[in-house]
């Protein structure tokens, strides 16, 4: 079949790859259009955009409409895809839009439907402390997300993953799903099936998530740092100046007794003590959080130990 490729960020790129090795032919790729990325602001295509030049050098049409109004439409139609296949694009496709495909469109949600409808569906199953997770290849519906189910594979869920990892898992799975359905689609045995269960809902992540909240009980921190990396960070301040909380773990076990400097009795974000083995011991609403790694506004980030050794004073400090 001849397909639509819609999909902007990198974890849309295996997939892309995956169709470029299969006997379906890429018509054409519809993508965001370029924006200015990192410290240079330099402007830049997307990673499928990237992608797609590196894979055919040109040779298929990269669309970076603003809309899917006239314009888009007239373009597209004169590729005679069939099919579209969408991961991450980030828009609505209108029923005008998807009347120009004769086998409708598939879509990639890296959660198992009807769980986490929505945008940011990876970061939200590590906030709630899911056990699991996975991939849904569903039918485009004009509501979101709520498609016919084509393919599910399931992930289960350790407790350690970020939004950057489980993103990179869920990447390399879909790839070869989204083959499988499309052949499934062009041999006539596809077998869509209604989701099934209450829905629960996503929306987008913001920079203002990322301040940390001391109150919160240490897991729920520990939840939040991860799905929070590598966007947007979670940072907190120390003596005035931004400090991001790039790796940390729960220490509820943590006795502040014994030997060593440490601090009783204190409110959330005083750091209690610095623990050779754990990390730089900071209370939380309930419990305690061990920073591993972290970075101090305008310096590299750096391993709780130099981090320790290069500021005096530390036990004792409210992070705010």
């Amino acid at each position: 079949m001849r397909v639509l490729f819609a999909g902007s960020p990198d974890i849309a790129v295996p997939a892309l790859e995956a169709l470029a090795a299969s006997p379906h032919a890429v018509a054409a790729v519809l993508t965001n259009p370029e924006s200015k990325v990192g410290r240079g602001l330099k402007v830049s295509g997307t990673p499928v955009a990237q992608a797609a030049l590196r894979l055919w050098g040109g040779g298929v049409p990269v669309f970076t409409f603003e809309t899917l109004k006239t314009e888009a439409r007239a373009a597209v139609a004169a590729c005679n895809a069939d099919i579209l296949v969408s991961f991450a694009y980030g828009r609505i496709f209108g029923p005008k839009f998807m009347a120009l495909f004769p086998k409708g469109g598939i879509n990639v949600h890296p959660s198992l439907l009807p769980r986490w409808r929505g945008s940011s569906p990876i970061q939200h199953a590590i906030l709630a402390m899911d056990t699991e997770t996975g991939i849904s290849i569903q039918t485009i519906a004009p509501e979101m997300d709520t498609g016919e189910l084509l393919l599910v594979q399931r992930i289960p869920l350790t407790g350690k993953e970020t939004a950057g990892t489980l993103s990179e898992s869920c990447a390399r799975l879909a790839a070869p799903m989204v083959v499988e359905a499309l052949d499934s689609i062009a041999e006539g045995c596809a077998r869509p099936c209604p989701q099934s269960g209450g829905p629960t809902y996503c929306g987008k992540i913001s920079k203002e998530d990322g301040r940390i909240d001391w109150g919160r009980p240490s897991r729920e921190l520990d939840a939040r740092i991860r799905a929070f990396d590598p966007w947007p960070g979670s940072y907190t301040t120390l003596r005035g100046a931004r400090l991001s909380i790039l790796e940390a773990e729960p220490f509820d076990e943590f006795v502040p007794s014994g030997g060593g400097e440490h601090v009783t009795n204190s409110a959330p974000g005083t750091i209690i003590a610095v623990s050779a083995r754990k990390g730089i011991v900071v209370a939380a609403g309930q419990g305690y959080l061990a920073v591993r790694r972290l970075q101090l506004a305008t310096r590299k980030a750096v391993g709780f130990r130099e981090f320790a050794n290069g500021v005096r004073g530390l036990v004792g400090t409210v992070l705010s």
